[in-house]
Order: C-alpha cells, then structure tokens, then sequence
C-alpha cells in the first residue's frame, strides 16, 4: 500500500510494531509526570516561588499551546520529504525538549520574578519542542490501522508506557533520590532527576522513531494543494476540520478529562504526604502500584471496546472509576476511614487507587482512540485526512493537565495558605480538612461534566465501517 491508500481492515499491527510505536510515549509520561507531580512541590516547596504563580506560569505556556499546537498538527498533516509526513518532526525534537527538560531542574538562584519567567519561558519550550514529536507519533495511529478495536489497541500500548515512563521517574525519586534527610524538600534530588530524565526522553523518542521508521513507504502521501500556500488557505482548512460536531465533543470532554488530572496529579504527594500522612517508604510503595494499574488499565480497554463499542465503554467505566476516585477524601471529610496511622488506612487506600487508576487509564485509552475514527469521517467530508490537525487537539488536551489543572492547584494551595516547606505534623488539622474541602467535590464535578460531552459523540463501529466503504468508492471512482 502505497501513496492515499488506505491499510487494509485486515491488517493488524504487529506486537512488535505496538511496541515501538507506543514506547515513544514514555517521553510524554516522563515529561507529564514531571510536571504534574512534581513541578509545583518543587518550585513551590523547595525552589520557594509563590505557587499562584507556578500555576500561572504554566497557563501562560498553554495559551502559546493554543497557536503552536495546530499549527505543528497542520504542517505534519501537508508534509512532504523522503522520510514522510510524521518522522522529521519527531526526530527534530529529541535533542531539544531533552535539554530544555534538563534545565527546567536546576534553576539558577534569582528573584522571584525572575523564577517565574525562568519558569515560564522553560515551559513553553518544552510545551512546544514535546508537541514536535506527541502530535505526530500519535497521529501515526489512524494510518498503522484502520480496524475499529485495534486503534483502541495501539491507544492502550501508548498510554501503557506513557503512564509506566512516568512512574519509573516517581519510582526512582521515592526509592532512592529523596530517600536523604530532606526528603521531598532535597533540591540537589531534583536536578539529579533532571539529568536521568532528559536522558530518558531522548532514548525514547529516538527508540520510538527508528522502530517505526520502515513503516514510512506505507504511509498516507499529502497531495499536492489545488490551491497555493496562504494563512487565510491554512486557517479555513482547520476550522473545516476541527467543526465536526463529534471531535467538539469528544475536544471538551477531554479538556475537561485533563483538567481533573492534571488537578489530581499536582496535588497527589501532597495529599498522600500532608492530608493521609503516609510516609516516604508508603508513598514509594504507592508509586510502585502504578505499573499494576497501568498493565490493567491497557487489558481492560480492547476488551470493553469490544464488548460495548467506544462510547459506551467510555461512559460505564467512567461513571465507575470517577465516582470511586474522590470517595476516601470525603469519606475521610465525613470522619468515616480511619484516622492517619491506623494500620488499615495504607491498604485500605492503596487498594481504592490501585483499582480506581486502572479504570481512569482504561477510560482514557478508549476515549482517546476515538480521535483516530474522526480522520476518515473528516475525509469523506472534505477529501483531506487531517491526523495531524486531530492529535494536536489531542496534544493541547493533554497538556491542559499542566495548565488550568495545575493552576486549580495551585490557587487552592494559596486560597487556604497551604505553608509553603512545612513539614507534615506541623499543619493544622483545619487546612488539611480545607484541602480536602476543595478537592474531591471539584475532582467529581470535573469528571462527570466529561462524561457528559463524551456522550454527545455520534461515530460508532458501524459508522466507521461504513465511512471506509464511502472512501474506498470515492478512491475506486477517482482511479
């Protein structure tokens, strides 16, 4: 198959290929889990600025998001060298986003001021070298495969070593760089965690794109435009893309999605270090979980996408996982689990997670791989396949987990003035019960309003086979 055609229904990726293709992600992962993890308890715990401002920081990088992010979508999309319309842009971004991802750990001593706009500056970089490569890394998922289930598939293999890239990092600085006297408070922990980390983005972004290198002759060949290169050309094309009702949809029940993870992720050490006072040791046997719910999490997406279709899989396991995830906080808010120190509190909390992420990684695997369905309905449409355009929305979704996210969290710290490097048996019982005040009822309310706009998506299994059918006759007819 070469040129506009499409991959037969019939052929499946191979393990092999999932593989490679999917352990790219670990980039993402380690980028993600950096920022949603540990970002504002470093600048704002260790490093001292003022957490608003972490917050605002990294909403600042997402709004130069909003214009880079479709822009590198659209130019992936009409790409057109020897190596194809993906793989340039992901081999162009290995070097930079590891560098600047190393500097984002060893900040100079400076004002305050000057910390946010290192910060800032430093967050857009990374935002916009990471987007080089996630926007068409992922965009390679309609054009490996065109079956309904396996799409799914090759999602959960991304999320899989997305999700175990960045708890390796969580792994390593609970195991063995915050094991000091400092603990989490250990700056010299943190730019050793930089190193390793930038190391880690680099081998797996190359990885990634020399794994799927020799898929490049059978990839999707961008015309040559009918009309010359313009902004007006550019703009009108996107806006054609990105109006099908499905994609705005499923476009906010995603941002909505990240916006409760990212707000969850940005204040878990702090909820299991501050609110539950789980110690070190516990908190490293947390992280050490995540590979079971990730592994889980991967299994349980292909079967349900087979047993219910991708919407309804997407909303049964939702209702059960976000209705799951904020009940030991208020629960705990209620005085109903047991106190901090209670020998059953640790398992008791461990297990709930554990079970609960599953879900969640399941939940996003499904939803996300109903993008790659909307490339061929947007083809039978306008005669344009527009991946790149579709995973840069994608991208920007994801990568909310770091702005409105991590500013909810950030405003919540400041709102009940969270002490900034205090230790845990020094804050009082009121601000944590505050903490947990915010938290839940925001992280349930976030997550049910996705719901609700993943169930306005129209594209079902027999849609998509039958946008397939319509394809193959527009193709036979033109040939």
């Amino acid at each position: 198959m070469r040129g506009g055609a499409l991959i037969d229904a019939q052929d499946k990726p191979s393990v092999w290929l999932k593989l490679a293709h999917g352990s790219g992600s670990a980039a993402f992962g380690i980028k993600n889990n950096g920022f949603d993890y540990f970002l504002l308890l470093f600048y704002g715990t260790v490093v001292g600025l003022e957490p608003g401002l972490v917050g605002l920081a990294l909403l600042i990088a997402l709004v130069a998001d909003a214009l880079s992010d479709p822009l590198v979508g659209y130019w992936s999309d009409n790409l057109r060298s020897r190596w194809g319309r993906r793989h340039p842009f992901m081999y162009a971004s290995a070097i930079p986003v590891a560098l600047s991802y190393f500097l984002l750990w060893d900040p100079p001593e400076l004002s305050q001021m000057g910390l946010f706009v290192y910060l800032t500056v430093l967050a857009v970089m990374i935002r916009t070298f990471i987007t080089f490569y996630e926007t068409p890394s992922s965009a390679l998922i309609p054009e490996l495969t065109t079956d309904y289930e396996e799409r799914t598939s090759l999602q959960a293999y991304r999320l899989f070593f997305g999700w175990a890239g960045g708890n390796v990092m969580s792994v390593l600085m609970f195991g063995i760089l915050l094991t000091g006297p400092l603990g989490m408070r250990d700056r010299e922990a943190f730019a050793t965690y930089g190193i390793i980390a930038s190391g880690l983005i680099l081998l797996t972004i190359m990885t990634s794109a020399l794994g799927t290198h020799s898929r490049i002759p059978h990839l999707h060949r961008p015309p040559v435009p009918k009309e010359p290169f313009s902004t007006r050309r550019i703009f009108r094309e996107m806006v054609e893309t990105l109006s099908e009702r499905s994609f705005l949809a499923l476009f906010l029940a995603t941002i909505l999605f990240a916006i409760a993870t990212g707000l969850s992720a940005a204040l878990t050490f702090i909820m299991l270090n501050y609110f539950w006072g789980f110690s070190e040791v516990q908190i490293f046997i947390w992280t050490c979980t995540v590979f079971f719910s990730a592994l889980l999490g991967a299994m349980i997406a292909p079967v349900a996408t087979r047993r219910m279709g991708k919407k309804k899989a997407t909303i049964v396991l939702g209702i059960l996982a976000f209705t799951i995830q904020p009940a030991p906080v208020m629960l705990r808010l209620f005085d109903l689990m047991p106190a901090n120190g209670d020998p059953l509190l640790f398992p008791l909390v461990l297990t709930i997670n554990v079970i609960d992420l599953a879900l969640i990684i399941a939940v996003t695997a499904v939803a996300y791989s109903m993008i790659a369905d909307l490339v061929e309905s947007n083809q039978v449409k306008t005669g344009r396949r527009a991946e790149g355009v579709y995973y840069a929305a994608m991208t920007f979704t994801r990568k909310t987990t770091q702005g409105f996210g991590a500013l909810a969290a950030g405003l919540i710290l400041s709102a009940i003035a969270f002490p900034t490097g205090a230790s845990p048996e020094t804050v009082s019982p009121d601000t944590l019960y505050q903490l947990g005040l915010f938290y839940a009822p925001s992280l349930l309310f976030l997550w049910l309003s996705a719901l609700f706009f993943v169930s306005r998506y129209r594209i079902d299994k027999e849609g998509h086979e039958e946008n397939l059918r319509k394809i193959a006759t527009m193709q036979g007819d033109a040939s």
